[in-house]
């Protein structure tokens, strides 16, 4: 019985470090090269890629008090580390859509989703496109990285499920080896993070934006999302009209991407092994 009282107080102790270990790290001063000619030539991100972009929100009362929501979401990435001009002549855009759950006059949260990255030697974000597959000038270019989001972050809503709380808004992210395209990322040393496993964070100013262009309209309503807004042409996204589409939610969106580090899996087997053998010598110990 004291054996396995021990083990268990063993397993509950490496279970607390392994969450510890989890406990992800901001990575500064990372190499980022939007040209993809790799890390002589990247810039160097004191802390963060400097995003810009709106998205639509697509809410689904799920009770009373209950909600579900899709969003789809565009970003320029023209700044970093607040302010300082990417270099070019490539442009980097992202598109952003994940889905989750929430409570009006609450919080909501994210449950999955992804974003992706591009690198476009055009400057047309924010272009209305004819095609229903260029989002808003987004997804176009060479894809350098796509990331998945992971369940939590979110914020928090009024009664119409529009964000409060001065807007903000987390998003956290991962990706794993070969989810970023090489020559582009790197990490502090010079290594390019292509080959490694990642988390990001993406902090937003989220805020309400009352009338959306036309354009806005063809490309997240119609386009991203695949719906055709009561009163639309979705051929050029005229006819809007909030009142006779409730849930459809406008948002400006403004924030910081973050990169940090993911524990290496040899470590969290190292501290099983340092735990074990503890058990191990305590046993020994209480037998003497």
């Amino acid at each position: 019985m004291k054996l396995i009282k021990k083990m268990a107080c063993i397993a509950g102790a490496a279970m607390t470090l392994a969450g510890t270990a989890h406990a992800a790290s901001i990575v500064n001063d990372w190499g980022f090269n939007p040209n993809g000619t790799g890390f002589a030539t990247a810039t160097i991100i004191n802390e963060n890629l400097d995003f810009s972009g709106r998205a639509l929100i697509v809410l689904t009362p799920t009770s009373a008090t209950t909600f579900s929501f899709k969003e789809y979401a565009t970003f320029s990435v023209t700044q970093y580390d607040g302010g300082v001009p990417l270099p070019t002549p490539n442009y980097i855009t992202a598109i952003f859509e994940a889905s989750g759950t929430g409570t009006f006059n609450g919080n909501f949260t994210f449950a999955t989703g992804t974003m992706d990255i591009y690198s476009d030697t055009a400057n047309n974000f924010g272009l209305l496109s004819a095609s229903t597959t260029l989002i808003n000038g987004s997804n176009d270019g060479t894809k350098i990285g796509s990331f998945n989001v992971l369940a939590g972050g979110g914020g928090q809503v009024d009664g119409t499920g529009n964000p409060t709380g001065n807007g903000k808004v987390i998003v956290n992210m991962s990706a794993v080896a070969g989810d970023l395209t090489a020559g582009y990322w790197f990490n502090p040393t010079g290594g390019d993070l292509s080959a490694q496993d990642i988390l990001s964070f993406a902090f937003t100013d989220a805020n309400p934006l009352q009338v959306p262009t036309a354009s806005n309209v063809k490309e997240y309503a119609c386009d991203f999302a695949g719906l055709t807004p009561v009163g639309v042409n979705c051929a050029t996204g005229a006819g809007w009209n909030p009142a006779t589409n409730p849930g459809l939610l406008w948002i400006g969106n403004n924030g910081q991407f973050k990169l940090a580090t993911v524990p290496e899996p040899a470590s969290l087997a190292l501290v099983g092994l340092a735990l074990l053998g503890a058990g191990v010598a305590r046993r020994r110990a209480n037998r003497a």
